[in-house]
């Protein structure tokens, strides 16, 4: 496990292509960052509109769009440390990042700095009225080590030895469920997808994920059974199962969601034409229910426009995956590939009544500053792997 805590027994060479920044231009996926940069302008266009009718001030109807723009250029910029970073330094020091992480976790349940919103305790209270939700680092966090504790296979191996899995599920599991007692369990489910996806690419015995498989299902059963859950998440299944059951109170989004996205048809309303969306029919719609505002009112060719650019995303990071120079680069990739199709998956999901509501956002696109920070870091996090490879081909 020395590859943990020494930079330089990380694989790969720097050749003459890493040794000057017109190489690191040179060699980008500049398909990925294009395809992100254009699904984060079209997202802060209907972040715009959503925020419009009750999130901007009185005074200035772009405030809230002005906070957003904000997040998306501290974004950018983490993401682009992430793709800048020392390979053998990322490997290194992952522990200290992952410690960090936890260590921010822990931060909401402490009196004065916790905040809860929408029942999950997953937030810390900045100055300035700003927030922040440890649990979207957490997931870059998990992903970098898991990834450095299933590439430290002996060079006789041919598959991670039992208890790297063991570790490595130790390490995911740590946070899930400090991320569970904060009631947040649409990244709970983000996570064990991310986890389960690393484990099976690591090359990991087939009865580990089969194992992982059968357990999160019983463990779901028990939850149900046992009455683990709170309330408010019964009343989401209840409302996923059966829409009309009650429509005041659960049920009420997904069908305010459904109607909207109905009412675009193929070309919507238009921008800031919206009666859903501009009337304040649909709660959070400038987060979670971002796919609201698009299907309404840029209508069907919108909505397939933004998904389009969200699957050259994600196409680019398994291209990069696929082509990784090492085992813990294409972990990384894995890992980002699997947080941000099933975040993907989960959000559109539940606009169109075909996952639970769960309270997380569109990546990229969703408003909510430490979302939109974590996905850029990632997106730096595909760069850096990317170019890696290009070097050590070299």
């Amino acid at each position: 496990m020395s590859a943990i805590f020494t930079p330089e027994s990380a694989p790969g060479r720097t050749g003459s292509r890493s040794s000057g920044g017109s190489g690191y231009w040179r060699d980008l996926d500049w398909i990925l960052l294009v395809a992100a940069f254009a699904t984060t302008i079209f997202g802060s266009m209907l972040v715009w509109s959503a925020s419009r009718a009750d999130m901007a001030s009185d005074s200035d109807p772009q405030s809230y769009l002005k906070r957003h723009l904000i997040n998306v250029a501290v974004g950018v910029v983490l993401g682009f440390f992430a793709s800048r970073v020392d390979y053998r330094w990322l490997r290194a020091y992952t522990p200290f990042i992952y410690g960090a992480s936890v260590f921010l976790l822990v931060m909401p349940f402490v009196p004065g700095i916790g905040a809860t919103i929408a029942g999950a305790r997953a937030w810390i209270d900045l100055p300035g009225g700003m927030t922040l939700q440890p649990s979207e680092f957490a997931k870059v966090a998990v992903i970098l080590m898991m990834a450095v504790l299933l590439s430290e296979k002996r060079d006789i191996e041919s598959e991670p030895r039992d208890r790297d899995v063991f570790l490595a599920l130790a390490v995911a599991l740590f946070p899930i469920l400090i991320i569970l007692v904060q009631n947040d369990t649409g990244t709970v489910l983000i996570l064990g997808s991310v986890a389960l996806s690393i484990i099976a690419v690591s090359g990991a015995r087939t009865r580990w994920v089969i194992g992982l498989i059968a357990g999160a299902v019983v463990g779901i059963l028990l939850a149900i059974q046992l009455g683990l859950l709170k309330e408010y998440q019964v009343q989401r299944l209840t409302s996923f199962i059966n829409p009309s059951a009650d429509v005041s109170s659960a049920a009420y989004n997904a069908n305010q969601a459904r109607i909207a996205i109905g009412g675009g048809g193929w070309s919507g309303y238009g921008l800031f034409q919206g009666p859903q969306t501009q009337g304040k029919f649909v709660p959070v719609n400038e987060s979670d229910f971002i796919f609201t505002v698009v299907g309404e009112e840029l209508g069907f060719i919108g909505a397939a426009i933004l998904l389009l650019l969200v699957g050259v995303i994600l196409w680019r990071a398994v291209m990069i995956a696929y082509r990784a120079d090492d085992l813990f680069g294409r972990l990384v990739a894995t890992g980002i590939v699997a947080w941000l199709a099933f975040q993907t998956f989960e959000n559109v999901g539940m606009s169109l009544g075909i996952m639970p509501i769960t309270g997380i956002p569109l990546p990229l696109v969703s408003a909510g500053g430490t979302s939109m920070m974590a996905t850029w870091i990632a997106i730096g996090l595909l760069q850096n792997v990317r170019l890696h490879a290009v070097r050590a081909s070299v």
